[in-house]
């Protein structure tokens, strides 16, 4: 990955977020936009090593699009911040927990598991981890886990800023409702998404084997996203 190319190429698209701007510097998006596809295409070969799953994609599959939805939007911008791709062995809109990679300047960052599940779902969710309780604890509170990712929702996430790493990117503030208000973990029951992240400098991916190294962050998340898509999966 050419990232000195593509972070200055953000940071260009951030200054001057408007189509005449774009079609004049097309042929740059475009370098850029194949170099991250390529990248993705690297990663989904390493990361089969350990997930035979998502095998048969491609990363034309994975790669969000660069233009925004301003619909419904008061931000008219017509382009991202940043390039994106959801690698998920039921296509990047699934339900199913993937690995994330974003790279934008200032707050490139790999992700994985689950967003925004719906309700029915994430009640079944916190129902699967009380019922298995020992085994999530096992996955979670394992040192590796919460040395890489931390404890549940005390990370950040959004636009403009990312913390080092984070598990969870909202919670409820008090009990989910059907659920015992005195539970010993409500910590897990009041996360409103289970996915965990790693907030990844730019001098990371100059290195030769930076895609081995975030093979090897994937390794460690994936069991906590096995866990979820277990249960999501009774549900598509």
């Amino acid at each position: 990955m050419n990232i000195t190319r593509e972070i200055n190429f953000l940071k260009a698209v951030a200054a001057n977020n408007d189509r005449q701007w774009m079609q004049e510097h097309k042929d740059e998006f475009t370098a850029c936009r194949k170099d991250f596809e390529q990248t993705v295409t690297d990663i989904i070969t390493e990361f089969t090593k350990f997930d035979p799953e998502i095998g048969n994609l491609q990363a034309k599959d994975c790669c969000y699009r660069f233009y925004r939805d301003i619909r419904f939007s008061p931000d008219k911008s017509p382009y991202k911040r940043h390039f994106g791709a959801y690698i998920c062995s039921d296509g990047k809109k699934s339900l199913r927990g993937g690995y994330y990679i974003h790279i934008q300047p200032g707050h490139c960052l790999i992700g994985f598991g689950c967003y925004w599940l719906p309700t029915n779902i994430l009640t079944a969710t916190r129902n699967e981890i009380m019922g298995n309780i020992s085994d999530w604890r096992k996955i979670v509170e394992s040192k590796k886990f919460v040395d890489m990712f931390g404890r549940p929702n005390t990370g950040h996430w959004d636009d403009d800023s990312v913390s080092p790493k984070g598990f969870g990117l909202t919670a409820l503030k008090t009990c989910p409702k059907g659920f015992p208000k005195d539970y010993e973990f409500i910590d897990y029951l009041k996360m409103k998404d289970y996915c965990c992240w790693v907030a990844l400098n730019e001098d990371f991916f100059k290195q030769p084997d930076f895609i081995q190294r975030l093979a090897g962050i994937a390794k460690t998340a994936k069991p906590m996203m096995d866990f979820i898509n277990n249960v999501v999966d009774d549900y598509i």
